[in-house]
């Protein structure tokens, strides 16, 4: 995972939640003040009842007694209702604010580069963007709610303890610092085993996707055993960590039980002590042991809760983290505008490039190519030579080291990167089928098509026929990544969504290279047609593709090392002719 330059601090992480909670700065407030309103009630308890023993019970006042009943009954009343309400409002700004982060969070990754995902497992920002939130959740939500509260409630008690009896509120002030001091010293520990545990549940989870996403290959080499065994280190390391930070909390939790409840004994002898010496009342040693229980049970929680605020700091960090990470490709503030034309010419002016991954190695060098509006250009070459980085960098995809390329004169690093890829639709190698009905899988060329146009573009593209044979036609769902379908299916999906795209630039990167023969003379009479009004470059191994190209360009280590017709270039015996007798066994 790139790691950003910014150090954070203890709580910096955690107070940059402030920026999600502004656009609900008025709900905010009612919430505050409704938790206000429960805590003055939860306060006045004590002194009820102070007022029943004194008042009542002692003066036998039965109408007192009678009237104090109701007033706390008036109490209780109030304290549930607010106390409710307090509830579902600061339990719904924690929802609305993780939905909003993780909606941040989502979108952010969207826009990072290829290079970003060739250095990051794609389990590590799942585990980011899932368990971490859910963890930041735990503590903006409830962890929240009993914060604020118990927070007023100690802090109130504090006073009114001073105010019932000053002495022997300095013996709760005593026992205080007791409990905040191991908080503080045991927080930061729980909050750096946080942060490991997350780290090695990312781990795991990246290797689960990683295998689930292999798993033909996996099972058919038998390494069920291997996997299995470097998931259990990861799970039994993430296990090691949870129980160290589990053992820290709950000395943590024993320590400021055993301080607070010892700490109220004491106040409850003494205070019997004064009872009987006539220094205070019975009433006034009720309420003040009833605010010494609200300050004991409140600092107990706040223990509690203090584990689950660092182990969500930690989480933040790490969600934070992605957020600061900037993407290399990023549109210009003030950009030109690629102007529509139904062909598009294109150039690369030398351009020199090499991988992110890979500095040392130059993927094309010195490239230079001039595609005129409405040509097809073949890109051929043997594996590595840079025919699929042409395509990666007309996309965008990667920032080139030095050179320019241009669309009808535009250099597209000057251009918005959306406007870039509108103008270009392309027909990966790999297909990407995703968890829809076959109608949205082709619909993602165009969201704003109409039921008809699908239909059309699937039948240029030859899927039309296979797709009236699945059970619920069109509206088949296909599941992850369309294993239900074969690979030519599968492709021809592909093709029917690049032609519903209509964009005025072609990429086809083995469009035909999985159809059978039949299917492949289909698609290639619907690409012919569609080639003919666009702008197209082609990797191609296949003689069909490459016969029916205006050029063809040979690259070999990232430099073009001929252009020609088939024909020009089979005389002049170079690298194109040992790749055709090779790859074209008619040529031989």
């Amino acid at each position: 995972m790139p790691k950003t330059k910014s150090s954070y601090r203890r709580f910096d992480s955690l107070i940059q939640l402030i920026d999600f909670f502004k656009p609900y700065k008025l709900r905010l407030l009612v919430g505050f003040m409704v938790l206000i309103i429960a805590a003055a009630a939860a306060l006045a308890l004590p002194i009820a009842i102070k007022l029943i023993i004194d008042q009542g019970y002692l003066l036998h006042q039965s109408d007192k007694l009678n009237q104090y009943f109701l007033l706390l009954l008036g109490i209780v009343t109030v304290m549930a209702v607010f106390s409710a309400g307090r509830y579902y409002m600061v339990m719904w700004l924690g929802e609305r604010i993780v939905a909003d982060i993780r909606a941040k969070l989502y979108q952010h990754i969207l826009q990072m580069e290829p290079a970003f995902f060739e250095s990051t497992p794609t389990g590590e920002v799942l585990s980011r963007l899932t368990t971490d939130t859910t963890l930041v959740q735990s503590v903006v939500g409830a962890g929240l709610s009993v914060t604020l509260r118990c927070t007023l409630l100690l802090a109130g008690s504090l006073i009114m303890l001073s105010v019932t009896n000053l002495q022997l509120t300095g013996l709760i002030l005593f026992i205080v610092p007791l409990i905040i001091l191991p908080l503080v010293i045991f927080g930061r520990k729980v909050r750096r085993l946080s942060k490991k545990n997350q780290d090695c549940i990312a781990e795991s989870s990246a290797i689960a996707g990683e295998t689930f996403n292999a798993i033909h290959v996996l099972q058919s080499y038998n390494l069920e055993g291997y996997f299995t065994g470097r998931f259990n280190n990861t799970v039994e390391n993430s296990f090691a960590t949870a129980r160290h930070r589990l053992t820290a909390r709950a000395l943590l939790a024993a320590f400021a039980l055993f301080t607070v409840f010892t700490g109220l004994m004491a106040i409850i002898w003494l205070g019997a002590q004064w009872v009987q010496a006539g220094k205070m009342s019975l009433g006034e040693l009720s309420q003040f042991l009833l605010y010494g229980v609200l300050v004991a049970t409140n600092s107990a929680a706040l223990s509690e809760v203090w584990g689950d605020i660092q182990r969500a700091a930690g989480a933040m960090e790490r969600i934070l983290e992605l957020l600061k990470y900037q993407p290399g490709i990023i549109s210009p503030q003030n950009p030109v505008i690629i102007p529509p034309a139904k062909d598009q010419a294109i150039s690369f002016q030398n351009v020199f490039f090499n991988y992110p991954s890979r500095p040392e190695q130059h993927a094309l060098h010195d490239f230079n190519l001039s595609i005129a509006p409405g040509e097809t250009v073949a890109l051929v070459g043997p594996s590595g030579a840079g025919k699929s980085t042409v395509f990666q960098l007309l996309l965008r995809f990667y920032a080139i080291q030095q050179g320019k390329i241009c669309i009808n004169g535009i250099d597209i690093a000057r251009a918005d990167t959306t406007q870039l890829r509108q103008h270009i639709a392309i027909v990966p190698q790999e297909t990407s089928i995703f968890a829809a009905s076959v109608m949205e899988n082709i619909r993602f060329g165009n969201p704003a098509a109409s039921d008809a146009e699908i239909k059309i573009a699937a039948k240029a593209a030859a899927a039309d026929e296979f797709i009236q044979r699945l059970p619920g036609r069109y509206d088949t769902f296909l599941g992850e990544r369309g294993l239900r379908l074969s690979v030519g299916q599968r492709q021809r999906i592909s093709i029917a969504r690049a032609i519903l795209k209509n964009a005025p630039v072609l990429l086809l990167d083995e469009a035909t290279s999985s159809l059978d023969a039949e299917s492949e003379k289909l698609v290639q009479d619907a690409l012919q047609h569609l080639m003919q009004k666009r702008t197209t470059l082609v990797i191609a191994h296949r003689l069909a593709t490459v016969l029916k190209a205006d050029r063809i360009v040979v690259m070999n280590h990232g430099k073009i090392v001929a252009i020609g017709s088939h024909q020009q270039l089979l005389e002049q015996k170079g690298l194109y002719a040992r790749l055709a007798a090779l790859q074209f066994g008619e040529l031989s």
